[in-house]
């Protein structure tokens, strides 16, 4: 099993900074998309080595996080459509698109911009709408303000990020680790993202979801409610349901839950998509 991470050239595009695990011969491939303020190894650490025994495992930066594409301009849809182009680069025809928070909406862009290539979702810890319209009518008008502050004092902007993200990690290990996975965001663009969330909705088309789809919710999310997370799962035909007790850092702060159920999830959906290796190993 070889664990690759390189820059990669997304034609048109720009360059991106990309974890492959090749996983079991045959396997199916699986795409991490991380939420907002994270990245790839923040989001997801805990995660690929136990998927990578039975998938393929991809995972990217988004644009301004971390080691992801240079950008001006952040779009959810750019996102989505970032994946999809890597998964041309790699040779991956269909694959698995696993979103946790702001990623469950990429992937299901994803799903709805290239249907031919997306086989199956896991949604995790995410939602249809993530504010109320007047927050994302506030968003739409102040958000841009501040991220051309960003832009013209990054230096500033970065350093008030940082301390932010920071405040509640006391090992002085993990803050270093941790900085230095944060060191790449550009806050303009990050800025930018979490207006894209605040104005998002997939009200008008996530009913028409026609792969199969598993949505893990997390039972004690205080940033993205539980009835929010339900509802989303409710309104894609079929969708199976796996509940984590845990709050929005669940996938860091409850490995111990998340991991072994995201596996299952993704279990579940790569058979029901029929992309199932012909051999894997038993599933707890």
């Amino acid at each position: 099993m070889t664990t690759i991470d390189r820059d990669v050239e997304l034609p048109g595009r720009g360059v991106v900074r990309v974890r492959d695990i090749d996983g079991p011969a045959g396997a199916p491939a699986v795409f991490l998309l991380h939420g907002l303020g994270a990245t790839a190894r923040l989001n997801w650490g805990p995660c690929f080595r136990p998927l990578s025994e039975h998938f393929r495992v991809v995972s990217l930066d988004h644009r301004g996080h971390g080691r992801g594409l240079r950008t001006v301009r952040f779009r959810l849809v750019d996102c989505a459509d970032d994946a999809v182009e890597l998964a041309t680069v790699l040779g991956i025809e269909r694959f698995l698109a696993v979103g946790y928070s702001m990623g469950g909406p990429i992937a299901s862009l994803a799903w709805h911009r290239h249907p031919d290539r997306v086989a199956g979702l896991v949604l995790c810890a995410t939602a249809r709408h993530f504010t109320s319209r007047p927050i994302a009518q506030a968003a739409r008008m102040f958000l841009p303000a501040a991220a051309e502050v960003a832009r013209l004092v990054p230096g500033a902007a970065q350093e008030r990020m940082l301390a932010r993200m920071l405040s509640r990690i006391e090992h002085p290990g993990l803050r270093d680790r941790v900085t230095e996975e944060l060191a790449g965001h550009t806050p303009a663009t990050v800025i930018q993202a979490a207006g894209a969330v605040a104005r998002f909705s997939s009200h008008d088309w996530i009913g028409r979801v026609d792969v199969p789809t598993a949505v893990l919710v997390t039972t004690r999310d205080e940033l993205v409610p539980v009835e929010r997370q339900r509802k989303l799962a409710a309104s894609i035909p079929g969708a199976s349901i796996y509940e984590i007790d845990g709050d929005h850092s669940a996938c860091i702060s409850r490995a111990d839950l998340f991991v072994p159920t995201l596996v299952r999830a993704c279990h579940d959906v790569a058979a029901r998509a029929d992309l199932e290796p012909r051999s894997v190993a038993s599933v707890s």
